[in-house]
């Protein structure tokens, strides 16, 4: 993609904006004071909108409202959990299993912090959700035998959390059989919550295919999602530090969401499959995000194929035309800031798709993972949150973001899981250099 040469001097002054390769490093200060900054000065339109609500899906604009409010939140309320984000990213209209979620969910909170009495009467909530609201959730599914059965998985792994949450709220605090009774209870709560994922995944309605707009029929677009996996390395050889545990290769795993960024997840996962990240080296690391995708030689981003969405010319013109489609449900992100959104930059490791500050239709290849400081980037309140599209998070091994620097060198990035849900172009009309 295009690099942007020149800062803006209408911005807030003691920051570079995030552009192409979001460039400069950025100091705390400064930081929060663009994130706060006047949502209207800080970027343009975006060029192509989708249908607010899919025809014919049973997903209605409520559903998605009331996802963003629980991904969206701010101060104590900000979810910062990548699986839960997804979870609510889903495209589903049931709120018996939205209230199940929750208390689901909220009992990992209470284990994580030992609040051993509010988890088991979140445990309880969860419960009396499924004894009471069974029909309600099943009916929404597009097999209720199959939901009937993970929900009774489900109520059964519930009775065995039980025993030791209650086993820990015996033991004195700090001892040896407290952390193991509590370790104990987060690993079958997080069994549940698979299960849940499972659940909430047979609610998606059948044949669900978030609309895109025509323009965009000449790029890869994924229907669905995609789990990407990577392998970095130290391009010196060195390990990499976690908390003082060395490793000698960082492994992450990230979930792709085509559900809500179906041209930029698309885009994202076509890229991995053709190799173009493999050998990459990390391109910038200043403690606010980790971006590479900017290829050695004289092209800034992938160079495609001309077509409609894919300009021709010199070089730094090729770039995938993709814009900010990453709320497909709802519309593309506005390009101005500020915004709820159903994938927020609310976790560590959220993927950000870069781009040039004034057009939202430059994105090619290079991406950034953000480094969520809730202090400095409040989910819905600041300038990425319907700036930049969130296409996917790191689900497994953000840590080693901590320790990932310029220069190192991603050694492989696979599609593991959904790489079938990406559909490729059935057309692809060419333009010419002058397009």
């Amino acid at each position: 993609m295009q690099r942007k040469q020149n800062s803006d001097n209408n911005v807030v002054d003691t920051i570079e904006s995030i552009d192409a390769t979001v460039k400069g490093a950025l100091s705390g200060m400064a930081l929060a004071a663009a994130l706060w900054a006047a949502p209207a000065t800080m970027a343009g339109p975006v060029a192509s909108s989708f249908p607010s609500v899919a025809s014919g899906n049973n997903v209605i604009a409520s559903s998605v409202a009331s996802a963003k409010e629980m991904a969206s939140g701010t101060g104590t309320r900000v979810n910062k959990d990548p699986e839960s984000l997804l979870r609510y990213g889903l495209p589903i209209n049931n709120k018996e299993v939205r209230d199940l979620q929750k208390s689901i969910e909220d009992i990992r909170t209470n284990v994580q912090s030992k609040r051993k009495a509010a988890a088991l009467d979140d445990l309880k909530k969860a419960r009396g959700t499924i004894n009471t609201k069974e029909s309600k959730m099943t009916a929404s599914c597009r097999d209720a035998k199959v939901c009937s059965d993970i929900l009774g998985s489900m109520k059964e792994k519930l009775e065995t959390l039980e025993v030791p949450l209650k086993a820990s709220a015996d033991y004195l605090n700090g001892s040896e059989q407290e952390r193991e009774a509590l370790d104990k209870s987060y690993a079958i709560q997080d069994t549940i919550q698979q299960q849940l994922t499972t659940l909430q995944e047979q609610m998606i309605p059948k044949g669900y295919v978030t609309p895109v707009p025509s323009d965009y029929d000449d790029l890869p677009q994924l229907k669905g999602r995609a789990t990407v996996e990577m392998t970095l390395k130290k391009a010196d050889g060195e390990k990499f530090d976690i908390e003082g545990s060395l490793f000698k290769e960082a492994k992450m795993k990230m979930i792709i969401d085509g559900y809500n960024a179906p041209v930029t997840g698309g885009n994202f996962v076509d890229l991995v499959q053709k190799g173009f990240y493999n050998n990459m080296d990390i391109q910038r690391s200043d403690g606010f995000v980790v971006q590479t995708g900017d290829p050695k030689g004289e092209a800034e981003g992938y160079v495609g194929t001309p077509s409609n969405s894919v300009g021709a010319g010199e070089a730094r013109r090729k770039a995938h035309s993709i814009g900010d489609l990453c709320q497909g449900r709802q519309g593309p992100t506005k390009g101005r800031g500020g915004e709820a959104t159903t994938l927020p930059f609310s976790s560590y490791g959220a993927m950000g798709w870069a781009r040039e500050e004034y057009d939202a239709n430059t994105g090619s290849s290079q991406f950034f993972w953000l480094l969520f400081d809730s202090d400095l980037t409040p989910a819905g309140k600041n300038v990425l949150d319907g700036r930049y599209p969130v296409f996917g998070y790191v689900v497994e091994g953000a840590d080693f973001l901590r320790d990932t620097k310029e220069g190192d060198i991603i050694v492989s990035a696979k599609v593991t899981d959904g790489a079938d849900n990406l559909v490729q172009p059935k057309r692809s009309a060419v333009v010419s250099d002058e397009a």
